[in-house]
């Protein structure tokens, strides 16, 4: 991938796509990088599609746009995937990232055209460490194992810091969201 990476989130609104972009923004900027991070979604409700975007680079950052041909696309919500083109002007050399208990195999299936294509369940990854269906953190995770933002154990320790100031006396939601990151690390799938 090239300096500056471009990444799309497509998710419903409750799902923390917002918040994860800002927080990766956060962190990257954090760890000395050029950042971008803003949502795109307008009077919608709890449960409507929206788009988020963010872009990481080592230069100044001088466009000021919608992300239009991403190098990653993270998909929170998979019920997306078909009244959705997620996949839209995806990089030949980009990433689709779904949040699914699916293989990466039966999801380029689904979609039905040659990506490169990754799975995480990133919803029973932060049920089990969070308590809640909130896909957000995990997905970060597995991010930064397929692309290189960042170090994983810097891009973690600026998390922290950020997650326990938003959770301030709540260490186990910094412990959980932490944990649930380390895992879909680990178990993030390629095809």
């Amino acid at each position: 991938m090239s300096d500056l990476v471009e990444i799309r989130w497509h998710a419903r609104g409750g799902q923390g796509a917002k918040t994860a972009s800002a927080l990766l923004a956060e962190s990257a900027m954090s760890a000395g990088k050029f950042v971008q991070g803003f949502p795109e979604y307008g009077p919608e409700r709890m449960g409507a599609p929206i788009l988020a975007f963010n872009r990481i680079g080592d230069e100044p950052i001088t466009i000021h746009s919608n992300v239009e041909e991403p190098d990653v696309v993270m998909v929170l919500d998979p019920t997306l995937i078909g009244p959705v083109d997620v996949t839209e002007g995806l990089k030949d050399n980009g990433i689709l990232l779904v949040n699914t208990s699916q293989s990466p195999a039966e999801v380029k299936q689904k979609i039905g055209k040659d990506v490169k294509v990754a799975t995480v369940d990133a919803s029973a990854i932060s049920l089990a460490t969070i308590g809640r269906d909130i896909p957000n953190t995990p997905m970060m995770g597995a991010l930064l194992k397929l692309v290189s933002i960042l170090p994983f154990e810097k891009f973690l320790e600026t998390v922290k810091e950020d997650l326990t100031r938003k959770f301030h006396g709540r260490m186990n939601i910094v412990e959980g969201n932490l944990m649930a990151m380390r895992r879909a690390y680990e178990e993030v799938q390629v095809g």
